[in-house]
């Protein structure tokens, strides 16, 4: 190894067109703009089938990302992993499946929650459908669904056109003897899909949305959506919470015995409600006279943790990481980022793997995040988790440190360009503290991101440009920093899990076979 290394990963930020959309190129980032304009680099593919998604169609997310980066190989994910199991009938012929539809055959109620729009980062509603009509093939007469607006994977304001498509397949669905509707639903930053622990309110809103069917009603979902942004003018992702009814009653409550699917294959936001549903200890809100339902998730969101208990598709065994790799050679190693993006550098890098591969070697640490609007807060954490890998990189006691800088991302989601422009310089201060810290101690710094962002901020729309609140398509830098050794970028056509490769061999090590090849 000729020097130690630090990896950077600016969550969120990919190379756009220059635009007056791109809040990379917009914001003032000279370091940024020096390193690009001085140092080997290249860009990576961090989307689609570099990723393990179905088609390069589908946009990148941190979690595929992160796995991809730590993992130094392509394994088949989220909608790709469910699309498969559904397609070759393995789900349908799963003992959780067949269990959870006997009991709603039984006289029960069968439940469907999750997000409703084909972003395929968290869900896809052709999952959902599919589900639905497997179902009711199968016998049962009564589903409900608990609908979670997207507007962030998706453009800002489609909700109905996914809402009108369910409708459109629940009304085919819906014959004699039979109810198949949608019962309650919310913007997905309002209600039932936090993350990492950030704001338990949120989780205890939809279980109140959801499961005791307290809120305000709408005769649909469509009157809710059409009423909420006539009344807020908020995107979909911060509509309020609504339930359905009909004469003044909920269409549907989720009841003690039910059979509930989540239907979310992305871990990160789908945990904290699994445990309200999954745990008979939990002290997080009060579930009321909760007892218990029959609850699977589409995957297992954490397989340490055993969050939930019972899932439809296996998830992939991801083995042979970085972590792996690094720590079988003795290399010593520091995580460090705040909440919101902690579990990337952690638990999404180890290939899905809670805790760490050897408590001796490996020093994790969480800053944690503000409950806050992001773009009220748009520098987030980046000074407090640079100050804590710049003391790392002084300590001298690792050999490879790895940190995430999530505002790129997190600002990017709400769509309000002036503070992701702010974010991007934010993060760009932070770079600079970071190579002044390579230099002065001795460090090789390596500059990447996860997926991109805020590179996007704009799109056209029947000719007329909307605000961006999804990921972006585009591929995303990485950057070689050293005063001493001139590193050569070999030409090729790169993704995310070529990164892993080309740390072992800067490190001087062997990589396993099945890894992706190095860039250097």
């Amino acid at each position: 190894m000729e020097k130690p290394i630090v990896l950077v990963v600016m969550d969120g930020v990919g190379k756009g067109d220059g635009g007056s959309g791109d809040a990379v190129a917009v914001a003032k980032t000279p370091t940024l703009d020096h390193l690009l304009a001085t140092c080997p680099h290249t860009y990576l593919k961090a989307h689609g089938t570099a990723v393990g998604l179905p088609s390069d169609e589908d946009m990148g997310n941190s979690e595929v990302g992160h796995n991809a980066l730590g993992c130094g190989q392509v394994y088949s994910q989220g909608a790709k992993l469910v699309g498969e199991s559904i397609e070759n009938g393995a789900l349908f012929a799963s003992s959780v499946w067949q269990d959870l539809v006997e009991n709603a055959k039984s006289g029960k109620a069968m439940h469907f929650l999750g997000l409703l729009s084909d972003g395929n980062v968290h869900s896809n509603i052709a999952h959902l459908i599919a589900l639905l009509k497997a179902a009711k093939a199968a016998g049962v007469k009564k589903a409900y669904c608990h609908i979670l607006l997207d507007g962030r994977d998706v453009p800002a304001t489609s909700a109905l056109e996914y809402v009108g498509q369910l409708e459109a397949v629940l009304k085919e669905l819906n014959t004699e003897g039979c109810d198949y509707a949608i019962a309650s639903g919310g913007g997905r930053m309002q209600v039932t899909m936090d993350r990492y622990e950030a704001n338990w309110g949120m989780v205890e809103a939809g279980w109140r949305t959801h499961v005791q069917g307290l809120g305000r009603q709408f005769a649909s979902a469509a009157e809710a959506i059409e009423t909420y942004r006539a009344e807020t003018g908020v995107i979909d992702q911060d509509l309020p919470a609504f339930v359905v009814a009909r004469q003044g009653q909920p269409v549907a409550k989720i009841e003690n015995g039910d059979s509930v699917i989540l239907f979310n294959f992305r871990g990160d936001r789908a945990q904290e409600i699994s445990l309200a549903f999954d745990r008979k200890e939990f002290d997080k809100f009060d579930r009321g006279d909760y007892t218990g339902v029959k609850f699977a998730g589409m995957l297992q969101y954490d397989g340490d943790l055993n969050i939930p208990e019972r899932y439809l598709v296996q998830p992939p065994v991801i083995t042979n990481t970085l972590t792996e790799v690094l720590c079988q050679a003795g290399v010593r190693e520091f995580a460090v980022s705040e909440t919101q993006k902690y579990g990337h550098v952690t638990y999404f890098w180890n290939g899905n793997r809670s805790g760490k591969v050897d408590e001796k070697l490996e020093e994790y640490l969480e800053i944690p995040s503000d409950v806050i609007p992001f773009e009220q807060a748009p520098a987030m954490k980046s000074k407090e988790i640079t100050e804590a890998l710049v003391a790392a990189m002084a300590s001298k006691k690792y050999e490879f440190l790895r940190c995430n800088y999530p505002n790129g991302d997190m600002v990017g989601h709400t769509g309000a360009m002036d503070a992701v422009v702010y974010a991007m310089e934010c993060v760009d201060n932070s770079l600079k503290a970071i190579l002044e810290a390579a230099e002065k101690y001795g460090y090789t710094v390596l500059i990447t991101a996860d997926h991109g962002n805020a590179d996007q901020m704009t799109e056209t729309k029947k000719g007329k440009v909307a605000v961006r609140t999804a990921h972006s398509l585009n591929p995303v830098p990485f950057i070689i920093y050293d005063t001493d050794t001139r590193y050569e970028i070999r030409e090729g056509a790169y993704g995310l899990a070529n990164v892993a490769p080309t740390v072992v061999k800067m490190m001087g090590l062997t990589a396993p076979q099945c890894w992706e090849e190095s860039m250097v």
